[in-house]
């Protein structure tokens, strides 16, 4: 499609059009990412400790809001004119910049992975002003995320100028600011839905974007160990849990609750099926590395227990992350529902019981247990959604 010249914001949730689509520029947007999660990735494999987690973490969240911040502006406003793409380009440019910053050589700079994201988030800001003017009806709303993220970004500004650990400690009000801004303005979203097809599949292109490491980390261990018995059974497992948690994601990928409705009594829904993601990609990116380091160590190699915990870590936390958007989920059966967020907590506490079992065991026998545990949980995924489906067709039966 050619692009179209200048051409004003307009609010797209609300026309009765054709279901939207992912645009080409928001693909063409997403493949910086992929470069930008495979360096974080890369930097957590190098220290599979708690501080590498915790470093890992403090630095994957900012990124991830700065393509949610992109997304959530899209999925309203977005015309994909000449105004659009360009500033798309540019916060590419900008996000770039925060993964080199962080690469983790001799150019690693904190100094400017801030000023960076302050970059992303002024391009943005730039956006809403574009669509406050072009768009009225959306004023209130945009001018309370200007507001909150120019608060937000002041914070990231002084960091630049502020000593560790203070920093961090800037960095992560300024995070606060940001999370909460569309929280405190849940009402007035409900006035300004978001779309319930172009959002989901947004948040399922990045989640499957983070599953891939999965699979680009077991080849990477594969190819490390060469063609042994035990790595080679290591790494078909590995392939089954990340197909696992694949599975499990998106049969439940419902995002119609992203339609917030004025008068709402569980306002609070949207917002956390939106936030569940985070947890839900930070576990799949902890296990993509702790898979790689399993199959290193399923090779006879040393499998340090930071690796073994990362994996642990990973998977219980990515099934902590679905149960939690479970329970954000609007379903047909909410007691389903209820039992599907359930299954995802217990199989995040098995995992644990998993890891200790690991410390005795070994990379290969825990990576099937890893297997067997993603196995269970999609065939109780599979019973529940044949009973709700049973459910509903029982309930049309007494309609009719």
């Amino acid at each position: 499609m050619k692009v179209s010249a200048l051409r004003p914001p307009r609010l797209r949730t609300t026309e009765t059009e054709e279901e939207r689509k992912v645009t080409w520029t928001e693909l063409f947007y997403d493949l910086v990412f992929v470069v930008a999660v495979a360096g974080l990735g890369a930097r957590l494999l190098e220290d599979p400790t708690i501080r590498g987690a915790a470093v890992f973490t403090g630095l994957f969240v900012p990124l991830w809001w700065a393509w949610a911040g992109f997304t959530f502006y899209a999925d309203r406003y977005d015309t994909d004119d000449l105004g659009q793409r360009v500033l798309a380009v540019a916060q590419m440019v900008t996000i770039a910049l925060m993964a080199a910053s962080v690469s983790g050589g001799k150019t690693d700079s904190l100094v400017a992975f801030a000023l960076a994201y302050v970059g992303a988030r002024v391009i943005l800001i730039v956006m809403y002003l574009r669509a406050r003017r072009h768009v009225p009806e959306t004023r209130r709303l945009v001018g309370g995320y200007v507001r909150g993220m120019s608060i937000a970004v002041a914070f990231w500004l002084v960091s630049v100028f502020v000593p560790e650990p203070y920093r961090y400690i800037l960095w992560a009000v300024g995070l606060l600011i940001d999370f909460y801004t569309p929280y405190r303005l849940r009402r007035i979203q409900a006035k300004v839905p978001l779309d319930v097809a172009h959002l989901p599949e947004r948040f399922g292109l990045f989640t499957i974007l983070v599953l891939g490491e999965s699979i680009a980390a077991i080849v990477a261990g594969l190819s490390h160990e060469g063609w042994l018995a035990a790595p080679v059974v290591t790494a078909v497992l590995a392939v089954v849990v990340a197909a696992g948690l694949w599975w499990i994601y998106f049969d439940n990928l419902d995002g119609t609750v992203v339609r917030r409705r004025a008068g709402q009594k569980t306002a609070w829904k949207p917002t956390v099926w939106i936030y569940g993601h985070l947890p839900l990609v930070i576990g799949l990116m902890a296990t993509a590395i702790g898979l790689e380091g399993a199959v290193i160590g399923a090779g006879g190699h040393d499998w340090p227990a930071n690796e073994r915990w990362l994996l642990i870590a990973g998977v219980g936390g990515a099934l902590i992350g679905m149960a939690i958007i479970e329970i954000a989920t609007e379903r047909s059966d909410n007691a389903v529902s209820r039992l599907k967020a359930q299954w995802r907590v217990l199989g995040g506490l098995s995992a644990g019981v998993i890891g200790l079992i690991g410390g005795l065991t070994g990379a290969l026998v825990t990576v099937v247990l890893l297997a067997l545990l993603c196995a269970v949980q999609v065939g109780g995924d599979v019973w529940l959604n044949e009973r709700e489906a049973a459910n509903a067709q029982g309930v049309n039966i007494q309609d009719g």
